[in-house]
């Protein structure tokens, strides 16, 4: 199935298409002090290694804003400076080489401060995302919708956009987020009816490894079935690299992009007679930095095992303490369980070399 994508206006994050027909792009954000440049580079370099196309980082002070310099200087991916409260923090920001600029409604100031911000990104040509989030919406929205519906943070989204563009600003992005996935859902459906600008999709807050999954998998791919999105960020309270694979998983799962090896395994059960777990996870642990799109079946039993393992590039169908190997529907040998990680890797890197 193709999915049909709702074309929406262009914009360039550093050297990175946003919007258009570009490809749906994955950020994620450091949870590192961004002023303190060692640990902020060394922890966008494992998310440049996992994927990562953006990073976001917070700007809370203006030691922070100033380190953007040093850390530009040492990374290859697009930075994009997060703002808060503080007008001067997004000019700092700018000054310093960030590539984007985030700033929320509800808490950065007054309009003479949004049109300060938006001449300077005009000025250093680079775009900004109007970023919702239902816990900051302005005062009188609240007033009027009695509550963070999807209608106020539309409103407030919009409010935004056309204070940039009065100000003779266009580069722009929006996101409007909740930690809940139907109001999330339903605010995004409503924008993307009424804007043609390309959209960050997202639940924020949505929680830890198994419930923020659940949850960002469950709002991003409604909406990126519905045609909505061009960049998405998987929020987890959790090391960022996660976010970042989580991301392409989704992705990969909706047959929109294909970034590493797609691993189809069995959930076990009395049937199975090898150490299905601990295989699977060192299989995984070892290919997770691979970028080659191929599709692995690692299954337990006779049962379903060499119908999934035929299908995949390179499958093992489980026995009693040993794996017969397929490749691209062949069988090629009976391998015993102490090799069969070995085994799936070395085919894995015969692929990539032969590509």
């Amino acid at each position: 199935m193709t999915l049909k994508r709702k074309k929406t206006r262009q914009i360039s994050v550093g050297g990175v298409r946003i919007g258009g027909d570009a490809p749906i792009v994955v950020q994620s954000m450091t949870n590192t002090f961004t002023h303190d440049v060692r640990a902020t580079v060394a922890q966008i370099h494992r998310l440049e290694e996992a994927g990562c196309e953006l990073v976001r980082v917070a700007v809370p002070d203006m030691a922070s804003a100033e380190a953007i310099s040093s850390i530009k200087k040492q990374i290859r991916i697009p930075l994009i400076a997060d703002i808060h409260f503080d007008y001067r923090l997004a000019l700092a920001a700018a000054d310093a080489g960030a590539d984007g600029l985030r700033i929320n409604p509800g808490n950065i100031g007054s309009a003479k401060k949004i049109k300060a911000v938006a001449k300077k990104a005009r000025e250093e040509g680079i775009p900004i995302r109007v970023g919702v989030n239902a816990g900051s919406l302005e005062k009188d929205i609240l007033k009027k919708y009695g509550s963070a519906t999807p209608e106020g943070m539309v409103e407030s989204a919009l409010r935004q956009v056309e204070e940039l563009r009065s100000a003779d600003f266009h580069d722009i992005k929006i996101s409007i987020k909740t930690s809940d996935v139907i109001r999330t859902v339903e605010a995004y459906r409503i924008l993307s009816e009424k804007t043609d600008l390309p959209l960050h999709v997202g639940i924020t807050e949505a929680g830890t490894l198994i419930s923020g999954t659940v949850k960002s998998a469950l709002g991003i791919g409604i909406l990126l079935l519905d045609g909505i999105g061009d960049t998405i960020r998987v929020s987890l309270t959790r090391d960022p690299v996660d976010e970042v694979r989580v991301g392409f998983e989704i992705l990969k799962a909706l047959g929109i992009r294909r970034r590493g090896p797609e691993i189809v395994s069995c959930p076990t059960c009395g049937r199975c007679n090898i150490d299905l777990f601990k295989i699977v996870e060192q299989v995984e642990s070892a290919l997770v930095n691979k970028t080659i799109p191929i599709q692995i079946a690692v299954m337990g039993c006779v049962v379903n095992g060499p119908g999934e393992a035929r299908e995949a590039d390179i499958g093992i169908a489980g026995g009693r303490g040993h794996g017969i190997l397929f490749k691209k529907g062949n069988v090629i040998r009976k391998i015993p369980q102490a090799d069969l990680v070995r085994v799936v890797i070395e085919e894995v890197e015969e692929i990539e070399r032969g590509r």
